[in-house]
C-alpha cells in the first residue's frame, strides 16, 4: 500500500517499535541501504521529504545526509503486505553508504540498473562545456542533430543484425540506446515514460 501523511497510522507497530525500512533508488532500482524506523521516524520523513531513521546507535532520530549531506529525498513510500515493513523510493544526493559507495549492497545491482544511472549522467552533463563533453555537444547542437543521430543508429542496428555480427550489433544498440536517450531529455521525457507506455500497452 502507497503511504500519505493521512495514513501512517495504517502501519503495524504493534509487533515492534522500530520496523524494518529498505531505500530503493527512484531512478535505477538499485536498493540503498536499510533501517529502521519508529511512527515519529516515518512522520518526520513525510514532513521533511527527507528519509529519516530512528538510530539505535544513536537513540535518537537520524535523518540519513545530516552531516555528509548525502540525503536522500523521499519520493514514495510503501507498506509489505503485513503493514510491518516500510519500502522507502528515493533520490540520492550523492553516495549513500558510508563507505562512499553508492549503496550499502554494493555488488548487488540489476543490470538495467545502469541505465537510471546513464539518464542521471546525460541529465548532469547537458550544461557541461560542449568542448570537454561529447553529451554536451549534443545538447548544444540544433535537435535536429539529435534526430539524425537516433535515426543513423537505428540504420546500424538494422544492418548489424542483416550481417549477423553479435558483437556489432551490441555496439550499435548501444550507440541506439544512448542516444534515444539524449533525444528524449531534450524532449523534455524520460526513460520511465517510455516504459510506463510499454506498461500500459502491455496491460
Amino acid at each position: 500500500m502507497q503511504l500519505t501523511p493521512e495514513n501512517l497510522s495504517t502501519v503495524d507497530f504493534g509487533k515492534s517499535e522500530l520496523i524494518p525500512a529498505i531505500v530503493q533508488d527512484y531512478a535505477t532500482g538499485v536498493i540503498l541501504m536499510q533501517g529502521f524506523m519508529n511512527l515519529e521516524a516515518l512522520q518526520v520523513t513525510f514532513e521533511k521529504k527527507l528519509v529519516t531513521f530512528y538510530s539505535r546507535s544513536k537513540s535518537r532520530l537520524w535523518t540519513k545526509g545530516e552531516s555528509s549531506n548525502n540525503v536522500l529525498t523521499l519520493v514514495e513510500a510503501h507498506t509489505d503486505c503485513d503493514k510491518d515493513s516500510i519500502l522507502i523510493l528515493a533520490t540520492p544526493a550523492g553516495p549513500t553508504c558510508h563507505l562512499g559507495t553508492e549503496s550499502c549492497f554494493e555488488d548487488a545491482k540489476p543490470e538495467l540498473a545502469f541505465l537510471g544511472t546513464l539518464e542521471k549522467v546525460i541529465s548532469e552533463r547537458k550544461n557541461a562545456d560542449p568542448k570537454s563533453s561529447y553529451t554536451a555537444s549534443l545538447f548544444a547542437k540544433d535537435l535536429s542533430r539529435s534526430c539524425q543521430k537516433v535515426g543513423e543508429e537505428g540504420v546500424e542496428v538494422a544492418l548489424a543484425a542483416m550481417k549477423q555480427d553479435k558483437e556489432e550489433l551490441l555496439n550499435e544498440s548501444a550507440d541506439l540506446i544512448y542516444h534515444l536517450l539524449v533525444l528524449l531529455q531534450r524532449s523534455e521525457l524520460s526513460l520511465p515514460q517510455v516504459v510506463e507506455t510499454l506498461a500500459k500497452r502491455h496491460r
